[in-house]
């Protein structure tokens, strides 16, 4: 499988959306107080990155 700059960006938007959310859901269900908020922030930044990632295919 040849895999081109399109289809790097896609395995790296897919994995950026994957630990998004487990970041989003480590913030939600394991960790209560303060720390919950970082994670789901730190969750929706890598969700900003993998947009950026997906708005660069084609165009790079």
């Amino acid at each position: 499988m040849a895999m081109n700059k399109n289809t790097v960006l896609a395995w790296a938007t897919t994995i950026m959306i994957i630990v998004g959310l487990s970041l989003i859901a480590l913030g939600a269900f394991r960790y209560d107080d303060v720390a919950g908020w970082g994670f789901a922030a730190v969750g929706f930044g890598f969700f900003a990155i993998a947009w950026v990632f997906n708005a660069l295919k084609g165009r790079v």
